[in-house]
Parts: C-alpha cells; sequence; structure tokens
C-alpha cells in the first residue's frame, strides 16, 4: 500500500504546483489572472457585472452574472467565502462594489482591474448583442 500511497501523494502534489489557484486573494486581480483561473477550467468563482442592464445586454464577460450596484447586496446569494470577481463601468464603480460586497460579509472579493477592456485585450471571451 505503501507505493499507492506514495504515487498518490505525488500525484495531488504536482496538481497543486500546476492549478492555478491563487495562494493569497488580493483585493484586486488582472483580468489576466481571471482569464487563467476560467482557462484551467476553475468553477468555484463567480464573475459579477455590476454595470447597468444595457451595457451587459450589450457585452459581457462570458458567463459573467448581472448584479446592478444598486441591487447587489440585496440579490447576491452566494457562499460567503466563495472567490467573487467584480467589475463595472469604471473603476471607481468597481471598487464600491467590492467594498459593498465585503461589508456584506463575503470574505473573497477581488476587483478585476480594467473591467471588460481589460479583459477583452487579455483574449478574455465575451458574449451579448454586441460580442
Amino acid at each position: 500500500m505503501t507505493g499507492i500511497t506514495d504515487a498518490v501523494d505525488a500525484v495531488q502534489e504536482v496538481a497543486a504546483e500546476v492549478t492555478p489557484v491563487p495562494a493569497t486573494f488580493d483585493r484586486v486581480a488582472t483580468a489576466a489572472e481571471v482569464k487563467a483561473r476560467l482557462d484551467w477550467g476553475e468553477p468555484a468563482l463567480t464573475i459579477i457585472d455590476v454595470r447597468d442592464r444595457e451595457s451587459f445586454n450589450n457585452e459581457r464577460i462570458m458567463g459573467a452574472v448581472s448584479m446592478p450596484l444598486s441591487e447587489l447586496t440585496d440579490r447576491i446569494e452566494l457562499e460567503s467565502n466563495r472567490d467573487i470577481y467584480v467589475y463595472g463601468a469604471s473603476e471607481s464603480e468597481t471598487a464600491g462594489a467590492a467594498t459593498q460586497l465585503e461589508g456584506a460579509g463575503f470574505e473573497r472579493v477581488s476587483a478585476i482591474e480594467g473591467g471588460l477592456s481589460a479583459w477583452k485585450a487579455a483574449g478574455g471571451p465575451t458574449e451579448g448583442r454586441n460580442a
């Protein structure tokens, strides 16, 4: 059994080294960092778009959830320790949304630096009427 246990331990060690789970969860993340997590197929994160509904419908990060800033803390139903990435129409709107979520008890909230334009520049997929 020791050989099997050693092999399992070795595989887990390699997986931990190549899986892009951030060791620290920073309050600000680059679009490339978020994209890398998604490219690896990590489902344990949520991307929230706090822009107005029309902007969201026109174009958004693929898979993002629309929660306009005015409704953000009233509508969100996620585990408090889930990784949440948020972006808005401006850096100040994004920072405000992150602050609101943290104030509502969410432990792992990160603002996507540069929002949708940075996401597109990093080659991230988008969806919507204008995508």
